[in-house]
């Protein structure tokens, strides 16, 4: 396979969202959704759209709990998905190399 091959790349992480969120909850452990809003700077329509995409492809969970009669969702990346973005890490640095 060529080095530079785009297809390399895994299209769930290649979206800024979806990194910021994976990079994140990665670093952080969990997080909620309204901290993750503000930690990526997403409205709550593209964050929810985002997330399930990540749901979707098994790259996070999420707990959905009622804290002081309020709804709250807890998201956290599966091994999977903490695989997957160290791959794409891995990847992304390879394609490019030892550009400065």
């Amino acid at each position: 396979m060529n080095k530079y091959d785009y297809k390399q790349l895994d299209t769930i992480f290649h979206s800024r969202i979806r990194l910021a969120v994976a990079s994140m909850l990665y670093h952080d452990g969990v997080c909620d959704f309204n901290s993750l809003k503000k930690g990526v700077g997403a409205t709550d329509g593209n964050l929810t759209t985002h997330l399930k995409k990540m749901e979707e492809c098994a790259y996070i969970i999420v707990e959905k709990k009622f804290v002081d009669r309020k709804p709250m969702s807890i998201y956290q990346l599966t091994d999977e998905g903490k695989k997957g973005l160290e791959n794409y890490i891995d990847k992304l640095e390879k394609f490019i190399g030892d550009i400065k």
